[in-house]
């Protein structure tokens, strides 16, 4: 694909499409425009570094593709940071400017309004910057410590853009639909960079209800598990996207029954991808397979994946057999920022990234993600066990609607299974049932030894169990 990183609005391009973000449309020839206009703006303020407050509007698009146009590294902060998170964020990235309403924690930036971005006519055509250059400063979630500015290249966005349009079949025939965060790969390098490199239509929804899904008439659809589980529940707005060409679905494991359901209610098997900041989207199942429920498929072109055990032995690709996942590729990010011994310890000697994450390979190379090595990697009575085994398995027992499952710390067993259960109204289903069913299907030792019954799972904004909290 073109060396520009966003083709669709470069000078000249020929492309008929549009972004919408909450109702609110722009031609790609007019939002080039606009993001020439931006970038000079921020090149005559002398802006090296700029941080967005990414609310879900134009006006966010607008200043992100402005600041990349004009080879300004940009910090998108989340729309709900607060004071002590957003003082952070500012202070750690060195932004000098700010766009977003005046806070006092922006206090000492140059304050943008939109209407100061676009302020100066400009249609010139501005050099590219190089590939190596840095794009984005997305920040952790901080939950090994202080959050981490994570330093994302504009090859690398490129690198992983291109591979998902490969798996996927995506061009600019399409038009995707999302309701996600501007602050996060999966909502905003993927799902709003990546129509603008590949040159589909994107109609960001605002908020993601199941009816503004389906009012969207695209042709695919990102989301998160909470918004599909969602949608499968509202049947007439699930069948109206049976006309899609595919439904993908990221940020956290995709509960095998809403799989199912909605491949009843939409004729579609829905797609499963794995990614993180570090490494942007890394495996993901692709239009050409078959997918399995709680499957994330395959390496995207360019990145290899392997298994290691705690003592770095070959971890055996057989399905079953859960190890660290590690992954090398051109998608991968330029480091920490500020932390040179933290990105050191990122990686191993010969230059496999640490995900973190567990996982295991089947002989065909398909991958299923077991969760976090901290948190989703139990170790009872001398047993690994994966916590996404146990939760798949439950999902599909009568009354459980939601389920986490923990390891507690325990002195005889190291850690003992715990499975927090959302029940069914009025269905709750008896604890001693659910354990039993476990130590008959699956195994005795990876039976919960608690059932906990709960009226939600913590959650943060991407749909993720916040397990630690579960833990207290």
């Amino acid at each position: 694909m073109s060396d520009v990183l966003l083709p669709a609005l470069a000078p000249g391009a020929d492309l008929d499409g549009s972004v919408t973000v909450a109702g609110e449309s722009v031609t790609f020839r007019d939002l080039g425009s606009w993001s020439r206009r931006c970038a000079a703006n921020l090149r005559a303020a002398g802006v090296r570094r700029l941080a967005v407050l990414a609310e879900p509007t134009l006006e966010t698009v607008v200043a992100v593709v402005g600041s990349l146009a004009a080879g300004v590294p940009v910090v998108p902060v989340p729309k709900d940071a607060g004071a002590h998170e957003l003082a952070y964020m500012i202070g750690d990235s060195g932004v000098d400017a700010w766009v977003g309403p005046e806070r006092s924690e922006a206090g000492g930036l140059l304050v943008l309004a939109p209407r100061d971005l676009l302020g100066t006519e400009s249609d010139d055509d501005l050099p590219e910057p190089g590939g190596d250059e840095i794009a984005m400063i997305l920040y952790t979630s901080g939950t090994t410590g202080a959050p981490k500015g994570v330093l994302l290249s504009r090859s690398a966005i490129a690198a992983g853009i291109d591979a998902l349009a490969e798996a996927w079949g995506w061009t600019a025939a399409d038009t995707l639909a999302h309701g996600l965060p501007l602050f996060h790969v999966h909502g905003l390098v993927v799902g709003c960079l990546g129509p603008l490199r590949v040159g589909s239509s994107l109609v960001h929804t605002g908020r993601p209800s199941p009816q503004a899904y389906a009012d969207a008439a695209a042709t695919m659809y990102f989301g998160v598990p909470t918004i599909w589980h969602r949608i499968a529940e509202d049947e007439e707005s699930a069948r109206r996207l049976g006309g899609a060409r595919v439904l993908i679905s990221g940020s956290a494991p995709l509960p095998v029954p809403v799989f199912e359901r909605m491949r009843e209610l939409t004729g579609q098997e829905m797609v499963e991808r794995y990614g993180m900041t570090e490494t942007l989207l890394t495996v993901a199942n692709r239009i050409d397979r078959p997918r399995l429920p709680g499957h994330v498929g395959w390496p995207v072109a360019g990145v290899e994946t392997r298994l290691r055990d705690e003592h770095g032995a070959v971890v055996p690709r057989d399905g079953q057999s859960v190890g660290r996942l590690e992954v090398r590729g051109p998608t991968l990010f330029s480091g920490y920022l500020g932390m040179p011994e933290e990105t050191a310890k990122a990686y191993t000697p010969d230059g496999w990234f640490h995900t973190g994450d567990v996982a295991t390979i089947d002989a065909d190379g398909n991958h299923r993600i077991v969760g976090r090595e901290s948190v989703d990697l139990i170790k009872s009575g001398g047993y690994r066990i994966g916590a996404g085994e146990i939760e798949a398995f439950l999902l599909g027992f009568p009354g459980v609607r939601e389920v986490a499952v923990v390891g507690a710390p325990d002195e005889d067993l190291g850690q003992r299974i715990v499975a927090f259960v959302v029940p069914d109204e009025g269905r709750r289903p008896d604890p001693e049932e659910l354990s039993q069913a476990v130590a008959d299907e699956l195994s005795v030792h990876k039976r919960p030894r608690d059932v906990v019954f709960v009226d939600s799972l913590p959650r943060n904004e991407m749909g993720k169990v916040q397990k630690k909290k579960l833990l207290g």
